[in-house]
């Protein structure tokens, strides 16, 4: 027993782990009756083993919520007979878990640690040890073969004695099916995932390593250059999302093993800064080094792109598809520039000083300004990228080793565009949504978050929303419309778009898009997308935009400005800055339809306004109805009525 216990933890656990599944070591009222095959005796493709190891309660004392520690293990053991490579396992906490250290895991979705993950459960992808080999490689030997993973963090709601643990542990790997996992005892969950065989992969077992995969965006990491004690690496950003978008990219991650940037081509890091490193045991191993000269030592280093004025600089440009103020277009609007490109000389720390020993950086994350949110995977490695030659031959050159980072778009809870429909047959506009961008929490005192928008007249859409008050007033009371106390808050969105439809008749009809930019930042190549779901067959053309029907995207019509008009300026004052206000930056066209071969069409119900709209990649909020027709147009007796309800209602207001 004494000899046990000075045992390395990881032992211990594992040892723990082994007893907890031998059945003479449970307790009988552990036991069901009549009592199964334990499944780690009977598994022949990868076993997945959660044990629950101990916990206590933390301060602050607090019943209605109190915090509980956790440790458990998480083992992966390769039973089958094909090599794991890059493992991953699904672990389904289900108690408001607060992870807080993973040994031999990162997060799979490229959050860092500590993470909340007690909503959904969360996925583990190993490392430094990424594959698992088989016994047969092995001759069962279980450093090559498992992976054992210490989860340390926080849970609320369950007192030990009582065991917290997960609702599911699964493998997430492709090409495997696991049932339901089972319960030995109270803390021991099991399951053994085998591999599906209908599964069709490119993938054999004699590759050396996994098949590219497909992405909304993909990140190469290709060592170019290596020596013992650093390296030079290619970082390639590709988008690959026909309506993806980035604009002032950022891109950031974790070094796992202490390494920091020397140098940078093609890209620099958003702070400067070696402080670092000169307080760090970087300083105590590189005795000689000047860090004057270093760029960055942070854990998490933010890198942005360079401008254009630096592409041909000689000390920081001359990359390929570089510098171009972080602006990466869809391939379906420029192939040219949907890429980026810079290079990076990275310090290794021991015990990694040989040039054979690389580790790419983990947790990666890319965003922009205005567009979508994207959530990248850990770095898998690849088959070595291949370059043109640097010396014009016709030979290529081949990266030491390269790790491809995938990327998908997720919906974002809150958008920053909004949407806002009219037509010809009704003369109120459907505003965008209440609190379509998010409000502030403090602005439940000063207006209704809850309430919907109230309907505008179509003078309204040029008005900042805190110039509306009075001319939303006169509207509501000329058309006996409720006002709610407190009014509801504003849409708080950068970008608004107005769809219009103009006209209808036999044979087809238009529309109008209008689109306002009330933020002070321009838009360079801008473009926006509509999906109609029955309409967009019948699209012609537009007459103030590129727009294209989209043959990668269902049903969605592409629009960008002309030459010369492709510039969305930003808001600026009125011609009197003074008493008139704010002017959003305006780009709008007419877009015409034909009714021909679409059966059934019918705009005024429906299928004259878009159900999906995207601004430069992000999707926009759209409203909750559309415009009925029981209106007729604005004629000059309702625009007077509008005059005269709006100086009532600014004299009411002051």
């Amino acid at each position: 027993m004494i000899r046990f216990f000075s045992l390395h933890l990881h032992t211990r656990l594992f040892l723990l782990l082994i007893f907890a599944a031998t059945p003479p070591c449970l307790s009988q009222t552990d036991v069901p009756s009549p009592a199964p095959a334990p499944v780690a005796e009977v598994c022949n493709g990868v076993l997945l083993t959660y044990l629950y190891a101990g916990g206590t309660q933390l301060p602050p004392d607090d019943p209605a919520h109190q915090a509980y520690r956790f440790q458990s293990v998480l083992t992966v053991t390769n039973n089958g007979v094909d090599e794991l490579k890059s493992w991953r396992a699904f672990v389904g906490f289900q108690n408001d878990e607060l992870l807080v250290s993973a040994s031999g895991a990162v997060l799979a979705d490229g959050s860092s640690l500590p993470a909340t993950v007690g909503n959904n459960g969360t996925v583990l992808a190993g490392f430094p040890s990424t594959d698992l080999q088989t016994a047969i490689q092995t001759a069962g030997d279980l450093t090559q073969m498992q992976a054992q993973v210490t989860l340390v963090g926080t849970q609320f709601g369950v007192k030990p004695p009582s065991v917290p643990m997960p609702a599911n542990i699964s493998l997430a790997n492709d090409g495997f099916v696991c049932p339901e996992p089972t319960l030995q005892g109270k803390n021991l969950m099991l399951v053994c995932c085998t591999q599906d065989p209908n599964f069709k992969t490119n993938i054999t077992v004699a590759d050396e390593f996994l098949p590219r995969q497909s992405g909304d965006l993909t990140i190469m990491y290709d060592v170019i250059r290596t020596y013992d004690t650093n390296y030079w690496a290619q970082v390639t950003i590709s988008n690959n999302n026909p309506l993806g978008r980035l604009d002032n990219w950022e891109l950031s991650w974790d070094w796992m093993r202490e390494e920091f940037i020397a140098s940078m081509r093609g890209a620099y890091p958003s702070i400067v800064d070696s402080s670092g490193c000169l307080f760090g045991s970087q300083a105590s191993q590189y005795t000689d080094m000047d860090f004057s000269n270093v760029l960055n030592c942070e854990r998490r280093p933010t890198i942005i792109d360079l401008p254009p004025t630096k592409a041909n600089d000689t000390n920081l440009g001359l990359i390929p598809n570089c510098c171009r103020n972080g602006m990466i277009l869809p391939p379906s609007m420029d192939s040219s520039q949907s890429s980026s490109v810079f290079q990076m000389q990275v310090y290794k720390m021991p015990p990694d000083l040989n040039r054979s020993v690389l580790f790419p950086p983990q947790n990666w994350r890319i965003n922009g300004t205005l567009n979508p949110d994207y959530q990248c995977g850990p770095p898998v490695q690849v088959s070595p990228s291949q370059f043109f030659s640097p010396n014009g031959l016709s030979s290529n050159t081949t990266a030491f080793a390269s790790w491809q980072v995938v990327c998908n778009i997720t919906q974002r809870s809150t958008p920053r565009c909004c949407v806002s429909f009219s037509a010809y047959y009704n003369e109120s506009i459907v505003p965008c949504r209440t609190c379509a961008c998010g409000c502030a929490s403090s602005a439940s005192s000063n207006c209704s978050a809850t309430s919907p928008a109230i309907l505008l007249p179509s003078q309204a859409l040029l008005v900042p929303f805190d110039n509306r008050t009075a001319m939303t007033l006169a509207w509501a009371q000329i058309k006996h419309l409720q006002v709610p106390k407190p009014m509801p808050c504003g849409d708080n969105c950068g970008v608004s778009i107005n769809w219009h439809v103009n006209t209808d008749y036999s044979n087809g009809w238009t529309s109008r898009i209008t689109i306002f930019n009330w933020g002070e930042t321009a838009f360079v190549d801008w473009f926006t997308a509509v999906e109609l779901d029955k309409a967009a067959a019948g699209f012609q053309a537009t007459y103030s935009f590129n727009g294209t029907l989209m043959n990668d995207v269902k049903n969605t019509i592409f629009m960008e400005g002309l030459p010369g008009l492709n510039y969305l300026i930003g808001e600026a004052d009125g011609a009197d800055p003074r008493a008139d206000p704010k002017v959003p930056g305006k780009q709008q066209s007419v877009i015409s339809f034909t009714k021909k071969n679409i059966q059934g069409i019918n705009v005024p119900n429906g299928d004259g306004f878009p159900t999906k709209v995207f601004f430069n990649g992000e999707e926009c909020s759209l409203p909750t109805a559309i415009p009925t027709g029981n209106s007729a147009r604005i004629g000059s007796s309702t625009t007077l009525s509008i005059f005269l309800a709006v100086i009532i209602a600014t004299l009411i207001l002051q």
